[in-house]
């Protein structure tokens, strides 16, 4: 099934301890799409100015990632300059430039409106909102936000959560949210508020994905190498809708895969700079690694103790 994704397409020049890359293709959008595609078929919506390398994109386009929903407009395109020290959860952003992304009004094209599952991507909680009175009745819409938005547009923020069924979130961004230190708490603060499913991400350690009744917990995969996190969230979006789109089964059993699915993809992404290891990646990488994370967490329980 068609998986839609609205968010930014972007620049990024990134610095970590373990080398640098300069221009290369970033943004929410982006790295969702990357991930998505090996799992569905991608209809991505945003913007870029006139200076984007647009013959970078042509490796998710053969992918199957349908780009007819990305504007070109006069401008300079969106860029973020970051580096990273030791502690790879937290980057320092040394510039910001938005460009055309400032005036971005997304444009849902009409092939797209019918996509039954709709991931809303980092962006002001008033686009997320505009798109989805564009859309026609998906199954499933998902989005994510930041401390910027938190802060920002709080109340635009609260109204969104009314009208999703799932969020995901970074743990500092939940603790911001709902003012609880506790994630427990916190999720329940926020499925107080609409969505039915909370995904808390806490990077190197892992995920929860919070219901009503029910609490699942995803390990990270341990990697001896991490050489840049940028994107590594949005990767692990694009594994969680995409196998969800990919299967069309919502069933709580399922939910918890794509969950595994997600942290697959988020790992894979931080492999390499930009989204380059998940353009090289094969389905039969992911079905090991899918595998690795069912032996992480597997054992027999002794009902004699």
């Amino acid at each position: 099934m068609s998986l839609l994704v609205v968010g930014s397409v972007a620049l990024d020049s990134v610095e970590t301890p373990f080398g640098k890359a300069d221009n290369v293709l970033g943004g929410s959008a982006t790295f969702f799409a990357a991930a998505a595609s090996l799992l569905t078929p991608v209809q991505l919506v945003g913007v870029v100015g006139s200076d984007y390398p647009m013959e970078k994109l042509e490796p998710l386009a053969v992918r199957g990632v349908d780009l007819a929903g990305l504007e070109r407009a006069d401008g300079a395109s969106f860029r973020w300059r970051g580096r990273y020290r030791h502690d790879l959860n937290s980057a320092e952003t040394l510039e910001t430039h938005l460009g055309v992304f400032s005036h971005f009004s997304p444009k849902i094209p009409d092939q797209f409106r019918r996509a039954p599952f709709v991931f809303l991507a980092n962006i002001d909680p008033r686009l997320q909102r505009e798109v989805l009175r564009q859309v026609e009745r998906p199954r499933l819409v998902a989005c994510d936000t930041m401390n910027f938005w938190i802060e920002s547009r709080r109340p635009e923020l609260l109204d969104l959560l009314e009208h999703v069924d799932l969020i995901t979130l970074n743990d500092g961004e939940a603790r911001q949210l709902t003012e609880q230190s506790n994630l427990v708490k916190a999720a329940r603060w926020i499925l107080a508020r609409g969505p039915r499913h909370v995904v808390i991400k806490k990077g190197e350690h892992g995920a929860f994905m919070f219901t009503e009744s029910t609490v699942f917990f995803a390990p990270a995969y341990p990697l001896e190498n991490v050489f840049d996190p940028t994107g590594a969230g949005d990767a692990f979006a694009g594994g969680f809708m995409g196998y969800l789109a990919r299967t069309g089964d919502l069933s709580e059993p399922n939910l918890r895969r794509a969950v595994i699915y997600g942290s697959a993809m988020g790992s894979f992404a931080v492999e390499q700079f930009s989204i380059s290891r998940l353009l090289d990646l094969t389905h039969k990488e992911i079905d090991q690694r899918v595998r690795d994370f069912h032996r992480l967490v597997s054992f027999d329980q002794d009902l004699n103790e």
